[in-house]
């Protein structure tokens, strides 16, 4: 399969702030890509590179081979960006901005018509093409700025923080459209956005970033059974010393509650059966197992990285 975006060691310094610190990404031609991250952890800054917008410091970039340095003008037609902030003339009526953007892109005049229709069509806003922008709820006015990116046929479409500041209605709703459009029209999807649950729902691999680097990136299953760990919550019928629950759980990683002790549970060869036995020790209620969610090992893995912990074994 063809690789979209080629980026080697990329590195984006502003003064001593490295917003981007090598960082090393291959993403396959038709997948739905997410770069998860806190606020500040370089996405939009990786972003910008990618478009033309910064310009990195060192490293590769490459769009469908396009090099962005030695072949800019190629690179960067690839690709169609939605910028995180509104940044439209919301007092124009909605097919006369997509008119003027046409041109932008060097559109001629006796095509302009055409990809207007077609773009409204895909972005389910053909009944709103007289309408001002300004009239148009969030949601079809985030729809209008993908329908703008999509104007002159690229083959990436960029997602920065595309439902950041809407309602959860209108974010499921974005959610299935986009879905959809990839589906469809068979381009690559590049999601930015720290919204755990939007990357699960979107993308099949996710790199995490933070500090500028990247400190996962795989399969969101594999991220999940790689760092994830089940906890054992076991509730206790009464308060036990400190004392007896540590000699109980000897050897054992747990948190104690009280009447709640959480134990961690390793990700492999782990024998359940030989803690129950342990745990039929203590005066117990009842026993949960509980598994890890995605958004539970970002923030592991994000704090750990923050706090200069060892992670160890991420791939890129």
């Amino acid at each position: 399969m063809t690789n979209a975006i080629i980026v080697k060691n990329l590195k984006k310094n502003y003064g001593e702030l490295k917003a981007v610190d090598g960082v090393n990404l291959q993403i396959k031609e038709g997948e739905f890509f997410a770069l998860l991250g806190p606020n500040g952890a370089g996405k939009s800054t990786t972003i910008h590179v990618l478009t033309s917008l910064a310009v990195k410091s060192s490293g590769t970039v490459k769009i469908f081979n396009h090099d962005i340095e030695t072949d800019h003008i190629k690179a960067r037609e690839q690709i169609g960006l939605v910028p995180q902030e509104f940044n439209m003339d919301i007092f124009e009526i909605v097919e006369k901005l997509l008119y003027f953007n046409a041109g932008y892109y060097g559109i001629p005049r006796a095509e302009r018509k055409k990809r207007i229709e077609e773009v409204l069509e895909l972005t389910g806003l053909t009944k709103k093409r007289k309408v001002k922008v300004i009239a148009l709820s969030g949601g079809m006015k985030r729809k209008l700025m993908i329908a703008r990116a999509l104007l002159h046929k690229p083959k990436i479409l960029i997602l920065d923080e595309p439902t950041a500041g809407v309602d959860v209605e209108t974010r499921q709703d974005m959610w299935k459209f986009l879905k959809k459009l990839n589906k469809e029209s068979k381009m690559t999807f590049l999601l930015t956005t720290h919204y755990i649950e939007e990357a699960e729902q979107l993308c099949e691999r996710i790199a995490i970033i933070q500090k500028g680097k990247i400190i996962a990136c795989d399969n969101k299953d594999k991220i999940m059974k790689k760092f994830g760990r089940d906890e054992v919550h076991v509730t206790l019928s009464k308060n036990v010393s400190e004392k007896e629950v540590a000699s109980v759980l000897k050897g054992y990683n747990y948190e104690n509650g009280g009447k709640l002790v959480k134990i961690t549970i390793p990700a492999e060869n782990f024998d359940y059966n030989k803690l129950v036995a342990k745990l039929g020790k203590l005066p117990l209620d009842k026993i949960i197992t509980k598994e890890k969610s995605l958004e539970e090992i970002f923030v592991d893995l994000t704090h750990k990285y923050q706090s200069k912990k060892s992670v160890g074994g991420f791939s890129q």
